[in-house]
């Protein structure tokens, strides 16, 4: 029997190492099982899950062109309906202009130049966007945490430069 890509086949483990299993197939044809694809849970230890001679089934998930075979326990396991992730929400379209810049903006020297930005306000694509109304702008709480660092930062000079003796200050 030839050894197809979304086949499911049952085998028996041959070996096991820190990377996964070897399983053998009919016909004396052996394929991988990766750690990854023994449990849909994290698996830290092979031997945890898994034992020499354990009959398992196993679906084939890739044969490469030098006969390397890839396997899957996991892929095996149907899962209902219920467990499946549920489609995630479309993303809101931004609304406003259309011109160029890029999303640091278009003034200055450098790849941006020409394109006709105009501040920290667009996205990759070119589109404007404006802060929720009563929510602090991203300049706004970087400037923020720039006067917060600054003072955080004198007051520990302040603090350690008597101590330390740094800046000229004198030993006695």
């Amino acid at each position: 029997m030839a050894i197809e890509v979304g086949t499911k086949l049952e085998g028996k483990v041959t070996g096991i190492t820190h990377f996964g299993a070897f399983v053998d197939l009919s016909g004396g044809v052996t394929g991988l099982v990766h750690i990854s694809e023994i449990a849909d849970n994290y698996v830290k230890d092979v031997n945890d899950h898994l034992k020499i001679n354990d009959v398992v089934t196993v679906k084939v998930i890739n044969v490469d062109k030098d006969g390397k075979i890839g396997l899957s326990i996991k892929q095996t396991i149907d899962k209902p309906a219920s467990e499946a992730r549920p489609p995630r929400a479309p993303r809101p379209e931004r609304t406003g202009g259309t011109g160029g810049g890029d999303r640091f903006g278009g003034g200055g020297s450098g790849p941006s130049q020409g394109r006709g930005g105009g501040g920290f306000n667009r996205d990759r694509g070119g589109r404007s966007f404006k802060p929720a109304p009563g929510k602090p702008s991203f300049e706004d709480k970087m400037s923020r945490f720039l006067k917060d660092s600054e003072e955080r930062i004198s007051s520990l000079k302040k603090n350690t430069e008597g101590k330390r003796g740094g800046r000229g200050a004198k030993r006695v």
